[in-house]
């Protein structure tokens, strides 16, 4: 594990108290409440982004769903007495989808961001990541973090995630290409069009795992730690309150962390 990894879980919960306190639902939602709707119909619709390794991931060969997230949607459930339809969305249809009823949840390690809690509300985190970076072996000009925000470095980050408003205020230097998906990301930098791109824990792990030209390149230090939670359309406390009394149920009984390792997320988990 290594020291940027270790010191995620003290910086999130510092960091927790303001990034959570204040925020009001921006709009209401459904006059019938999702829980009603979910009992009545005997499922919860959870949106998941597919993609995302480790969290709700789908195989390309077998379309098996896999990650922390789906495993936890999926005990939500079994709490609830009910079914679990995986609904596919992204990034960058987060708002349209949870707006629009398209799912009553959206879990797929959503990172909390101002902008995002402007139009949504959010579960207890459960999990907290710093930002990584991930290059070529064969990139001769980026071999640590600090080289990275040097003139002439191009940094790719996928329009819609917490990468792109993060990265458009911390790079001094270097040049931000935002790039419509992760995929068209990764292209740019294995083609070398672009040095870098960003992303988070999870879906380094990825990249490490099922590529052999990706390089990690993590922080020395604690750069952007981010929580991620579940969100839901606002107007709706009471099955908020539903959402966060099971974020404390798996965090007391241990499914939360028996999750994590299955999925070889521990290091980022939050567990209080």
């Amino acid at each position: 594990m290594s020291p940027a990894i270790s010191r995620i879980s003290a910086a999130c919960l510092l960091a927790l108290g303001s990034l959570f306190h204040g925020v009001a639902p921006a709009a209401p939602a459904t006059a019938a409440g999702h829980l009603e709707r979910v009992r009545q119909a005997g499922e919860v619709r959870v949106c998941i982004w597919p993609d995302y390794y480790g969290i709700s991931y789908r195989h390309p060969v077998t379309q098996q769903l896999s990650g922390i997230d789906v495993d936890l949607a999926q005990e939500l459930g079994k709490d609830l007495g009910v079914k679990v339809q995986f609904v596919d969305s992204s990034f960058a249809r987060l708002f349209d989808d949870v707006l629009g009823e398209r799912c009553d949840v959206a879990m797929f390690a959503i990172g909390v961001t101002p902008a995002r809690q402007e139009k949504l509300r959010f579960t207890a985190p459960h999990l907290a990541s710093d930002i990584y970076a991930v290059t070529t072996r064969s990139n001769r000009r980026i071999r640590a973090w600090d080289d990275i925000d040097r003139p002439g470095v191009i940094v790719a980050v996928a329009k819609g995630t917490l990468h792109e408003p993060v990265m458009r205020e911390k790079l001094r230097q270097a040049q931000l290409a935002v790039l419509d998906t992760p995929h068209a990301r990764e292209q740019e930098v294995e083609s070398g069009r672009a040095d870098v791109f960003m992303t988070d824990f999870p879906y380094s792990r990825r990249m490490l795992a099922g590529t052999d030209w990706a390089r990690l390149v993590a922080p020395s230090a604690t750069y952007h730690v981010t929580p991620y939670a579940w969100a839901v359309a606002p107007g709706d406390e009471r099955w908020l309150q539903q959402l966060d009394a099971f974020v404390a149920r798996i965090k007391r009984d241990g499914r939360l962390l028996a999750a994590a390792r299955r999925h070889g997320l521990d290091p980022i988990v939050i567990t209080r």
